[in-house]
């Protein structure tokens, strides 16, 4: 597939940079280009022309030095005349600050756009909202140990930025280009306000004729804003699709590691369609020790979660979660995945052994089907996405026949529960911290 931006150019390649995997599997999914998703941050073979190389530098959870001398190394090493893009969480948190000022280190400016309206995310003045709300009035950062940036200046640290209000955004193209040029030339990074894609896509459209040395910084929204104004054009292939076919003789394995409320209900949808689910206690998972073990469905859906009733030891979110990988893993049966949570994912692929995802297509918004380099599918979804139904979605497109199956069918021979494994429960759905 030869991928030609619009106006006759020659085919761009396109770097994508995003802090944890989910966000680098919703980065890949909206630019709509061939490519891969490489689960770094060791350096990857940089994107041919037409072609997108999305790297999960795997640094939310990180120190901000760390953070930034990643993402200053990266870009460092990118090759001349690609286009680079920025993924930032829509709800600003990670190492926003310290990432945005590397990223911008030796570029010749920096555009903004955190906006994601798909998700009823918008910016207005500066300040992102949540479907209409603004962030910092909101309990989106419940959380979180710091205090919720009041805009998206202040969430950007040092940062010397000015506001580009949504009159400006939509103005004629020209009149934005000259105003994104200007500021920068002043030493400015815009904050492009957006409450629709098509504020997004005129970003991009007045940001790349800057050139590729002018970067853009934004949601999976300007990332799909990116893939529209570049313009795929197919010789003889098309971007996959979530329809290629799939192996429903695997076991298929659903992995909640998201502390949001609204997973309980998913995994209610679930486990009323007939899959077996589990919650392993978060103490036990946190220790070192062997991998605990859980039964799994051969013949249909289990779900694994974290049991955390008794209350969460604080700081211990990243022992529970790497214990949880190490229990999905010693699955002795290659199982398909879906993965909640970008720390969540991120840890199981590690514990599999796995380097690089190739997208074949989005089930919903930010739940995006990929597929290892062995064939097992893997779905990734950030823990604050979907609605209730965005389990059972997800797996009826992976088990289109048998989206679930009677919890009576025989378990994977060998795969036990360990004491002390308390029954399944649906309420028992960590609340605290978003794994």
């Amino acid at each position: 597939m030869v991928t030609k931006p619009r106006g006759g150019r020659e085919p761009c390649r396109v770097l994508a940079l995003a802090d944890d995997l989910s966000g680098a599997a919703e980065t890949a999914a909206a630019l709509r280009l061939p490519g891969r998703i490489v689960l770094g941050p060791a350096p990857a073979a940089p994107p041919a022309g037409g072609e997108a190389l999305v790297l999960d530098l795997d640094t939310r959870q990180l120190p901000a030095d760390e953070a930034a001398r990643i993402v200053r190394e990266t870009v460092r090493a990118a090759a001349t005349g690609t286009v680079l893009i920025k993924k930032t969480d829509s709800l600003l948190r990670g190492n926003l600050a310290a990432e945005a000022a590397a990223y911008a280190r030796g570029a010749a400016g920096l555009v903004i756009a955190p906006a994601l309206p798909v998700a009823g995310r918008t910016v207005r003045d500066g300040v992102v909202r949540l479907r209409g709300t603004p962030l910092h009035a909101t309990d989106a950062w419940r959380a979180e140990s710091r205090p919720v940036p009041s805009s998206v200046a202040a969430a950007l640290g040092d940062l010397r930025t000015a506001v580009v209000p949504l009159g400006a955004v939509r103005s004629s193209r020209p009149e934005l280009t000259g105003r994104l040029r200007d500021l920068m030339a002043a030493g400015l990074s815009p904050v492009c306000d957006a409450e629709t894609d098509a504020d997004l896509d005129a970003v991009v459209a007045a940001a790349l004729p800057l050139g590729p040395d002018v970067r853009l910084m934004g949601t999976g929204g300007l990332a799909a804003a990116l893939g529209r104004v570049l313009g795929p054009v197919a010789d003889g292939a098309d971007v996959p699709s979530p329809r290629e076919p799939v192996r429903p003789d695997r076991p298929l394995l659903v992995v909640v590691g998201t502390a949001e409320p609204t997973a309980v209900a998913q995994i209610a949808q679930l486990t009323e369609a007939g899959a077996r689910h589990t919650a392993l206690p978060a103490a036990l998972l946190a220790e070192a020790g062997p991998a605990l073990s859980f039964p799994v469905d051969a013949h249909g859906i289990t779900v694994v979660s974290v049991d955390n009733s008794p209350g969460f030891l604080t700081g211990s979110a990243r022992r529970v979660v790497a214990g949880l990988a190490r229990a999905v893993a010693a699955v002795p049966y290659p199982a398909d995945l879906v993965l909640t949570g970008g720390e969540t994912a991120r840890r199981v692929l590690d514990a599999l052994g796995v380097t690089r995802l190739h997208p074949v297509g989005q089930i919903h918004h930010g739940a995006v089907h990929c597929r290892t380099d062995d064939g097992r599918s893997v779905v990734t979804r950030p823990g604050s996405y979907g609605d209730t139904g965005s389990l059972l979605r997800i797996a009826r497109a992976l088990r289109p026949v048998h989206p679930a199956v009677p919890g009576d069918r025989p378990a994977v021979p060998g795969v036990g529960s360990v004491a002390p494994v308390p029954p399944p429960s649906v309420s028992s759905v960590p609340q605290g911290e978003v794994l």
